[in-house]
């Protein structure tokens, strides 16, 4: 059986990991890596032996053989190439907070999106939060969801700075419109702590029916889903509840694939476009 080609738009840290973890895929293969100058990530592609461009999405609507396309740019580039990647019929999706697409969380609601072109993976702080809110909502009522993601500063680059606004109101959506609640709230913090900590979130929420059996229940079952396909994911503590008031802490260690294993936000957001892109590429390859 062959292998779907894909290419990467943004050749930075998400974008290179990406390439690293596509290396590694039974259905995918990597194709192309996109800027706009010769930066590491781009000559590091080339090195590999994987073609490599500096005209941002002009030499990708030009190749037939791509059919999905990583966007890892940032939310206002995405915004410009998502129209043209639609019309060159590219299978698109972003890692931006841009929520062009249907917003998707694959332990989640993967499994429900069907003929859509541009998926959005939300924020890394959604990928590990909104599967314990939706758990947590489905469990017991969610009224409101609150998470407070944090992160290494170190492993926050540009793009994640300079998309900090769009990650609190994608996050935020994404708690509510996956996770259930009434009203989401996200919070980042960049740590500056040496050494670099791990990705540690917690997620604070008010429920209706507070029974503490079926919500550790609940938790327990969507992290056995994530860790299928993020590893490093695991709960920091046992779910507590007290009163009408649940509070989870999770943490992310990455997979070390090119980033550093505290690196687990942008791991986790990774290991889900991968499973996305992975779910297309079977489907694709079925049709064949």
């Amino acid at each position: 059986m062959g292998k779907i080609k894909v290419a990467i738009i943004g050749p930075g840290n998400i974008g290179t990991d990406l390439m690293y973890k596509i290396m590694k895929n039974d259905y995918l293969e990597m194709k192309m890596m996109v800027g706009i100058v010769e930066s590491e990530g781009i000559k590091r592609a080339k090195s590999l032996g994987f073609k490599t461009s500096l005209n941002g999405v002009n030499d990708i609507i030009n190749d037939d053989e791509i059919k999905i396309v990583f966007d890892a740019t940032s939310a206002k580039a995405h915004l410009e190439n998502a129209p043209i990647l639609k019309a060159a019929n590219k299978i698109v999706i972003d890692m931006t907070p841009a929520a062009i697409g249907s917003y998707v969380v694959p332990c989640v609601n993967l499994d429900e999106l069907e003929n859509e072109n541009n998926f959005n993976m939300v924020t890394c702080g959604g990928q590990a939060t909104v599967p314990i809110a939706y758990a947590i909502h489905k469990a017991a009522e969610s009224e409101y969801t609150e998470i407070v993601s944090c992160i290494a500063s170190k492993s926050a680059g540009p793009g994640t700075r300079a998309n900090i606004d769009e990650f609190t109101e994608t996050t935020a959506k994404a708690l509510e419109i996956i996770g259930g609640a009434k009203k989401g709230k996200a919070i980042i913090i960049l740590n500056p702590a040496e050494p670099p900590i791990i990705m540690t979130n917690t997620i604070y929420s008010i429920v209706k029916n507070p029974d503490y059996k079926k919500i550790s229940e609940a938790v327990y079952k969507i992290v056995n889903q994530i860790q299928k396909y993020v590893p490093g994911y695991r709960l920091r503590t046992e779910p507590m509840l007290y009163e009408n008031k649940v509070t989870v802490i999770i943490e992310v260690e990455g997979a070390g694939d090119f980033l550093p294993a505290y690196s687990g936000n942008l791991d986790i957001i990774n290991a889900a476009a991968i499973e996305v892109a992975e779910k297309i590429a079977k489907e694709r390859l079925g049709k064949l």
